[in-house]
């Protein structure tokens, strides 16, 4: 006699949540590779190895899509930017392997931010999350500066992704010596509060 399986609603959400995994990690790579304009539903569908109506299902529509990529990239960020006050080293060496990994997209979003209006969001939170991340690194530093928000923005300048780009980048500095650079930059500000 035939007894009928039990259907495992577990396992399938669990696969469920992989599909949507999926799709959003296509979404990130197709934005660190091509503009805004050009990412189609299409596009992530064939990059996740899903059909669109998979991509529909989970997101509803484009909107929907990129509004997920916008959440799910802001908690990639807030996790992989480690935060250790009490050891400012780590948390450089932990932003600047930040920016090994996402500088290409992040670069990209700030060349459309101007025109493309989920570029424009994208980077505005990216913005936020720095200053907020400086704010927490520096916090000891900060409550002894004479300017809190002067020093902010010096601390700002001194980590921010454009300081990585000019070393790392456009002057092709090793990893680890962009990092040694960042961190006379910051300390050289410290040394001022």
């Amino acid at each position: 006699m035939n007894t009928p399986r039990e259907y495992d609603m577990t396992l399938r959400a669990e696969q469920a949540a992989q599909t949507r995994v999926r799709i959003l990690d296509a979404l990130t790579a197709l934005v660190a590779e091509i503009p805004l304009a050009a990412v189609t539903l299409p596009r992530v569908a064939d990059r996740a190895g899903v059909t669109v109506q998979t991509v529909l299902r989970n997101f509803g529509s484009r909107d929907g899509l990129f509004a997920a990529g916008l959440e799910f990239g802001r908690d990639a960020v807030v996790a992989e930017r480690t935060i250790t006050p009490d050891d400012v080293d780590a948390s450089l060496a932990a932003l600047v392997d930040h920016y090994e990994r996402t500088s290409t997209m992040t670069l990209l979003l700030l060349g459309q931010e101007s025109w493309e209006p989920i570029a424009a969001e994208v980077t505005a939170g990216g913005k936020a999350l720095h200053r907020d991340w400086v704010e927490r690194v520096f916090a000891h530093a900060l409550d002894d500066a004479a300017d809190r928000d002067e020093a902010t923005d010096l601390l700002v300048v001194a980590t921010d992704l454009y300081c990585y780009k000019l070393l790392r980048l456009d002057r092709a500095l090793s990893r680890d010596r962009t990092l040694q650079r960042m961190r006379r930059l910051v300390q050289a500000v410290l040394d001022t509060l």
